[in-house]
């Protein structure tokens, strides 16, 4: 355990930003799961909908830093070709 006053508050600092990180990226990958299944099940006009509700959560996890820029792109770019995919 920290010994100073500067390494107790850090020690909390980081535990405060890990439970912010998990809760954020467990919901990024809420948002995948309920997209993956929207294309499988939904028209295509609501798929677009909820792409649009993904790319949002994810770009801001990605400006937080939770989660690396790249893979944001990679993660959206891969759900646009799956919505793209849908015929009807």
């Amino acid at each position: 355990m920290a010994n100073h006053k500067s390494a107790i508050k850090r020690a909390r600092q980081n535990a405060d930003q890990h439970d912010r990180n998990k809760a954020v990226k467990t919901g990024v990958k809420n948002v995948i799961k309920a997209l993956r299944q929207a294309a499988a099940e939904k028209p295509k006009e609501e798929a677009v909908k909820e792409l649009n509700a993904a790319k949002s959560l994810i770009d801001t996890a990605s400006k937080k830093g939770v989660i690396h820029k790249k893979t944001a792109s990679r993660k959206v770019s891969r759900l646009a070709k799956r919505i793209n995919r849908i015929t009807t």
